[in-house]
């Protein structure tokens, strides 16, 4: 209940801004303003988690070319799935992430009952045999718009520290460390402590 009666809040407070930055997205880069990513939900359940689109619309290609070639590129990915400088970043992209803007309409995956405001990050179905045997505690809850990792150490955590706080929250949550992280998100998005 507190994830619907939240997610309507913040869309309502956020309507403005999600508005102006749906302009710019079209305004900087040609292609559609949303992203969605096919992401492993909760029970294992398949759905598309929805983002402001912060990469070119070749980004698939550009990354397949990119790590064919780059083997620093190449290891980094294989190690954390991200990479610190990706090139397929659009101008306002760059800026949506730093300040986690980019995942506002996840909003309305929390309405849609998909995720929760808070719980494991959405992972895809690649990242599974990552987690290994931990892998039927993430399913147990919903992921979440916020999480433990993303308010404790947030892009300098390495995947197996991140798959660890997935699984400790999953194994410990309870109210109080729900509203605990609903209050530390706020200030690491305001300062974009860590996020790239």
């Amino acid at each position: 209940m507190f994830d619907i009666v939240g997610a309507l809040l913040l869309l309502a407070l956020a309507s403005p801004a999600m508005l102006l930055i749906a302009v710019m997205v079209r305004w900087t880069s040609p292609g559609p303003i949303f992203f969605a990513h096919r992401r492993v939900g909760r029970n294992g359940k398949r759905f598309f988690c929805l983002k402001f689109r912060t990469m070119a619309i070749d980004a698939d290609a550009q990354l397949k070319a990119l790590l064919e070639r780059d083997a620093g590129a190449r290891a980094e990915w294989q190690k954390t799935q991200k990479l610190r400088r990706d090139p397929r970043i659009t101008s306002i992209g760059r800026f949506l992430r730093r300040t986690s803007l980019d995942e506002l309409p996840q909003l309305f995956n929390v309405l849609i009952g998909d995720m929760s405001l808070v719980g494991p990050r959405p992972i895809v179905e690649s990242e599974i045999a990552r987690y290994g045997r931990r892998f039927s505690e993430y399913c147990l809850v919903r992921p979440g718009l916020t999480g433990l990792w993303q308010v404790q150490r947030r892009a300098d955590t390495s995947y197996r520290r991140r798959v660890a706080f997935d699984v400790a929250f999953t194994r410990s949550r309870s109210v109080r460390l729900y509203f605990l992280i609903l209050a530390k998100t706020v200030p690491c998005v305001l300062t974009g402590r860590g996020a790239w």
